[in-house]
């Protein structure tokens, strides 16, 4: 079939002429590709002599007798140098090939072939280059025809796929991938085909012939042209970048890994509970690290044992046929809401009964993976078998300060990658923090429940009871959350059947706060034994919560004939003392009930709340002072008297402040709760509390509420007597009258006894006039006053004294006795127990005979 050769074929490459050279020598005809070749139109080649006109001038006589032998019938090939005429002439070489031929009259003429040198030469560069190209680079090298089957592979791609280079002609993409990679590939080539786009980078996945696992490559793809541009196929590089590709993942990894650890070091341990922190290491690790995860304790540790078990565990374990029993305390699972068992699950407990439930107390059986890392403390890898939704577990011992507090099991479903060396040493890392933060839980709840126990046993037990007062106290704890506060009250019975009321508040938290708490409320009580004033119990209280801050309690002081040097040691010790300042706040009350006055001394407190019948809600106008522990600046005292039936409240600052309101709205909260004081004083308490939305839970709350009762006029005697002898007989009279009038007459002769006896000694050490006071309430009291300073002094009597038994007496024959200074001289008392129908125990010998 005759056709035209397409544009960009071999002979517009090598580019061959031809011309023809009549029997005279001179051209006879000239083609367009020789014009082409030599620079020169038909018009001025023709007729012309090639040899003059083409051939250098020292090279013209031996171009004529070639000429001459060729027009003789002989055929020549050769070399043949030549000029293109002009001004300046280009030089070239060409190779032709002179055929002897005849004309119609049988004259010799000749037919030239002519290819030029140059570009043959560059044909066999170019295919050289092409060759070595394509044969010798380290990279597999393809070339896809235009109906995508492969035309020509190099060696190097061979080599992967198999065989020789030419075994791969004819071969397409489904030769080489999988259908998902080859219908992809051939996508691509089939747009690159049409578009002329190229495609870097092209990431395919397959594998090769006899090959363990997955190899990645990267894929550069262009369209390939002819010398005319006409598309004849696509090129292909490819590299393996398997390596790259792991090392790419391994780095993924890496930085994942990195993520999680700060995220697990932002989110673990934000709670001191226990179970908290269980659910905040799942939370991290579920997804993001495992499929699913369970978290185990030991339940000796959440019932609250001073440590979990240790290494000699391995011997109960042996005893009792298996783990120390564990309580699982947290589930995660990011694959369905029904968790499927582990592996480690599975076989692991000594039951068989199963993986246990959120909350389940069980054992691991001794030889299961599980008991073994809890024994080891190590790490345990958990395969999976063919039945099981996990293929993966691993088991990581909780190891917080060489001490195993629980389990943590990590696992991946079917479809996950499997556990590798770096995901056990994250798994590790995790679990770790997670143990740390959990014993910081326990040590922390065992501190709490300590300080709690301590605290709730510094308050008065049950429902205290004082003359002339109806009282009813709460105390409400901060939630688990928060540590346990200095918070405190206390209800003191004082002579003369008054009663302070006290309530405190230490800054600060935690069992020192607690322990601190419990030395001011003990010196407390202390001082109201001595009967002092309230601006007095604070200055000395100030004292004793300025000597908790210094080291051993009190100022360091020289012993023996010289000064003491403290060692450097000891020094940095008194300065980390110095460093805890114990502060507190504390309202120290009395309450008189015969003039039912009561006088206030305030250490930086909130101030005391007062409701008198039918009047709004007040607060007493007590100067605050300074805070107990900051010393320098003295107590004022303020003195009310309530009205009959008055609501008196003392309160901690928990019971008003809050983050979520300043204290003036808790203080106007406060008063408008304190309503209706006539109710009973319990379900004041009660609404007060539930008015003011205390359970928060951010601070201890004390309240103390006192309403107030004075004693009756006629359960008081009260008289006055001149300071002369006859006083004494006249205050037995006194005496005898108002126990007989209330019905006492039991208590009459061992009232007339001790009164005269009190009456005498005012009358020898006092001065000034005498004051007798009789109260009757739960027990009856004597009270003689008179202006002397000096403190009666209890003394042993010499068997030759005449005297010194009176207080003796006193002592022996009432419930208590003692003295106290008022503002104007000293006050001395004794108790008695008031009959409860039995009859009074007899005095032993002894007993009667220390009277004498």
């Amino acid at each position: 079939m005759w056709q035209s050769s397409p544009p960009g074929s071999i002979y517009d490459y090598i580019r061959v002429a031809s011309f023809s050279i009549g029997p005279d020598g001179l051209i006879e005809q000239w083609s367009r590709r020789a014009a082409g070749l030599f620079g020169i139109p038909a018009d001025r080649a023709v007729g012309t002599d090639p040899v003059e006109a083409f051939m250098p001038a020292e090279l013209r006589r031996d171009g004529h007798s070639r000429v001459g032998e060729i027009l003789d019938g002989k055929e020549w090939t050769g070399l043949v140098p030549f000029r293109i005429p002009g001004e300046n002439p280009v030089h070239g070489l060409a190779e032709i090939y002179v055929m002897p031929s005849e004309t119609g009259s049988g004259e010799r003429a000749a037919l030239c072939i002519v290819v030029d040198v140059r570009a043959l030469r560059r044909i066999e560069t170019d295919l050289a280059a092409s060759q070595a190209i394509f044969g010798q680079s380290p990279f597999g090298f393809v070339l896809f025809g235009t109906d995508l089957t492969v035309i020509r592979a190099n060696q190097r791609f061979a080599t992967v796929f198999g065989g020789q280079a030419a075994d791969h002609r004819g071969r397409t993409v489904d030769d080489y991938l999988a259908r998902p990679e080859a219908d992809r590939l051939t996508a691509t080539l089939k747009r690159v085909l049409e578009t002329g786009v190229s495609v870097t980078d092209l990431q395919l996945v397959g594998t090769t012939p006899g090959g363990t696992g997955s190899r990645h490559w990267s894929m550069n793809l262009y369209r390939v042209h002819s010398g005319s541009g006409r598309p004849i196929g696509i090129a292909g590089l490819a590299t393996d970048v398997t390596r790259r590709h792991i090392a790419a993942r391994e780095a993924a990894s890496a930085r994942r890994n990195l993520a999680l650890l700060n995220e697990a070091s932002a989110r673990i341990g934000n709670s001191l509970d226990l179970e908290t922190t269980a659910r905040e290491l799942l939370d991290v690790a579920v997804p993001g690290f495992c499929d699913l995860a369970s978290v185990d304790l030991y339940q000796g540790l959440l019932t609250g044992e001073d440590a979990p078990p240790g290494r000699w565990d391995s011997l109960r374990q042996e005893s009792v046929g298996g783990s120390a029993e564990l309580r699982r305390v947290a589930l995660a699972s990011a694959v369905s809401d029904a968790l499927p068992a582990t592996a480690a699950d599975t076989a692991a407990h000594a039951t068989g009964t199963g993986p246990p439930a959120l909350g389940a107390v069980h054992r691991f059986s001794y030889n299961s993976p599980c008991a073994i890392a809890l024994r080891t403390g190590h790490v345990e890898v958990v395969p999976g078998d063919d039945r099981s939704f996990v293929h993966s577990t691993l088991a990581v011992p909780m190891v917080a300060h060489d001490t195993v507090v629980g389990l943590v099991q990590f696992s991946r479903t079917k479809g996950s990658e499997s556990f590798g060396e770096r995901d056990r040493a994250l798994a590790t890392e995790l679990a770790a923090r997670a143990a740390v933060c959990i014993d910081n839980a326990r040590l922390y709840r065992r501190e709490h429940e300590r300080a709690l126990i301590l605290q709730r046993s510094l308050l008065p037990p049950g429902d205290p009871v004082a003359a002339g007062l109806d009282i009813a106290c709460r105390y409400l704890p901060g939630n688990t959350a928060t540590e346990v506060g200095g918070d405190w009250f206390d209800v003191i019975e004082l002579p003369g059947h008054r009663t302070a009321l006290v309530v405190g508040d230490v800054m600060g938290r935690g069992l020192r706060a607690a322990v601190a708490m419990g030395e001011l409320r003990t010196a407390v009580r202390t001082l109201a034994l001595l009967d002092l004033e309230p601006a007095e119990v604070l200055s000395a209280l100030d004292e004793v919560a300025r000597g908790l801050g210094t080291p051993g309690g009190s100022a360091s002081s020289s012993s023996g004939g010289g000064a003491q040097w403290p060692s450097r040691a000891s020094h940095k010790s008194r300065e980390a003392d110095l460093s805890e300042v114990y502060l507190a706040t504390c309202v120290y009350a009395v309450y008189d009930p015969v003039t039912r006055r009561c006088t206030f001394a305030n250490a930086g407190h909130l101030p005391p709340a007062v409701v008198e019948p039918g009047e709004p809600a007040m607060l007493l106008d007590v100067p605050p002072g300074m805070p107990l522990g900051v010393g320098g600046e003295p107590f004022e005292e303020v003195e009310v008297e309530l009205k009959e039936g008055a609501l008196l409240a003392l309160y901690t600052d928990g019971l008003v402040e809050s983050r979520d309101h300043p204290l003036d709205e808790g203080l106007d909260a406060l008063r408008g709760a304190l309503v209706a004081p006539e109710r009973p004083l319990e379900d004041v308490c009660d609404h007060v509390l539930a008015t003011l939305d205390t359970r928060h839970g951010e601070d201890d709350i004390a309240l103390l509420m006192a309403r107030i009762q004075g004693l009756p006029a006629d359960a008081v005697g009260d008289w006055r007597l001149p300071p002369e002898p006859r006083s004494v007989g006249r205050a037995r009279e006194l005496a005898r009258g108002q126990l007989l009038a209330w019905d006492l007459e039991e208590l009459v002769d061992t009232t007339e006894l001790l009164v005269s006896e009190l009456v005498t000694n005012a009358l020898r050490y006092g001065e000034g006039e005498i004051r007798l006071r009789l109260l009757r309430d739960r027990t009856l009291v004597c009270e003689v006053w008179d202006a002397g300073l000096v403190q009666p002094r209890r003394r042993r009597a010499r068997d030759t004294d005449e005297g010194g038994r009176g207080l003796q007496l006193v002592g022996l024959l009432s419930v208590g006795w003692g003295s106290r200074r008022t503002p104007r001289g000293k006050t001395v008392w004794f108790e008695l127990a008031l009959p409860d129908g039995e009859p009074a125990a007899e005095r032993t010998v002894e007993q009667l005979l220390s009277m004498f």
